[in-house]
């Protein structure tokens, strides 16, 4: 079963990856990956937040529209 987070505006779809025993988000509409994991749902949203935040700052220095167009 999927799920869907948002963060800051940019959505992510949550699954349970059961070979590793973690919750993986993969951002939506991203012109790269900004995956995360937990183990947890609070941590998910946490490390959500630092992987998108690291994204759009990548995406700011280089220049380049994070979202595909």
């Amino acid at each position: 079963m999927n799920n869907v987070m948002t963060i800051d505006g940019y959505q992510a779809v949550i699954a349970f990856d059961p070979e590793i025993s973690l919750f993986r988000g993969e951002f939506l509409g991203l012109n790269g990956g900004a995956d995360f994991y937990s183990a947890d749902v609070n941590d998910l949203r946490r490390e959500g937040e630092t992987s998108l935040r690291v994204f759009l700052a990548a995406c700011q220095q280089r220049g380049i529209d994070p979202r595909k167009h």
